[in-house]
């Protein structure tokens, strides 16, 4: 085993986590690993709204008791944040989830 697996390993099952819920949020009728990480969430990817992208944020707060969006956060830091299941991703871990 190599010093990064047990990092990769974490970030893979967070990464499963925030698919489930994504997945709740938006009442999806699909299977977690078929969620593309690096599709947007806005857009043209899973589409998600201001409502659905707060919900998301707020389940993921309460889940992982982590505050995902700064309030005093810019808006480009928060939109960088939430472009991407693997930058949401990203954020949790940094924030220490």
């Amino acid at each position: 085993m190599t010093l990064w697996q047990p990092g990769l390993a974490r970030r893979e099952a967070l990464l499963d986590e925030v698919r489930a819920v994504v997945i709740d949020v938006l009442q999806l009728a699909q299977e977690p690993d078929e969620l593309d990480p690096d599709a947007p969430l806005f857009g043209g990817g899973l589409r998600l709204d201001s409502i659905d992208a707060l919900d998301l944020i707020v389940r993921l707060e309460a889940g992982f008791g982590v505050i995902v969006i700064d309030r005093d956060a810019s808006p480009a830091e928060s939109a960088r944040a939430m472009r991407t299941l693997n930058t949401l991703v990203d954020r949790l871990l940094a924030a220490g989830a």
